[in-house]
């Protein structure tokens, strides 16, 4: 059985308290959804503290990413969660997290992308079954025209189908997964290998 819109805004909840904790999410900043049908998503309203969300700090839109109630406003960045939806039925949330990590190494990393390997990590990701690969993580540069920034995205997603996240320069991570526990999971491994690229290079 499907999670009914309360269990789904409850994990949106329950992400936002942990990755606030974690210092991924620090005060205002990132965005979560879960897909509530498939015309439909669950979002963070905008300006809301990610580690003291309530059960009515989420709103339901449209995939093109219109608020279907009335008083709540969506984030600015609503539609590059609908398009993962759109892309793909079979993602079930999408987390957008502006870890310090995330955002110095993708201010650092001059190229277009990210690209990892040999990490015994990498196997968190889904689709990936052994450190003996490769994941490559672009890199966009950050754009306030939010459908501009799409529009750039989409190629990508396109061209590469088992992509698992991206960076937005100076800005943060989206990764993705079939449920919840699934984006949560990509969130650490993505961080854990963000905090070993950055520490390697240090010592370069």
């Amino acid at each position: 059985m499907s999670p009914s819109r309360a269990q789904l805004a409850q994990q949106i909840v329950d992400a936002g308290r942990f990755l606030y904790g974690r210092g991924w999410s620090p005060a205002t900043s990132s965005n979560y959804s879960t897909r509530l049908s498939a015309s439909e998503a669950l979002l963070t309203v905008s300006g809301k503290h990610k580690g003291q969300l309530g059960l009515d700090d989420v709103l339901a839109t449209d995939m093109q990413g219109q608020s279907l109630e009335a008083g709540k406003k969506p984030s600015a960045e609503t539609l590059l969660h609908t398009q993962l939806y759109s892309w793909k039925a079979e993602i079930g949330a999408v987390l957008h997290t502006h870890s310090v990590n995330a955002t110095v190494l993708s201010r650092l990393t001059r190229e277009d992308c990210l690209v990892f390997e040999d990490y015994e990590l990498q196997k968190a990701f889904s689709g990936i079954v052994s450190h003996e690969s490769r994941v490559t993580v672009p890199i966009f540069d950050n754009d306030q025209d939010i459908a501009r920034l799409a529009s750039k995205v989409q190629p990508w997603l396109e061209q590469h189908p088992a992509c698992v996240g991206y960076l937005i320069r100076g800005h943060g991570l989206y990764t993705w997964g079939a449920q919840m526990s699934d984006a949560l999971r990509q969130i650490e491994a993505f961080e854990f290998l963000f905090e070993c690229e950055l520490k390697m290079r240090a010592l370069q």
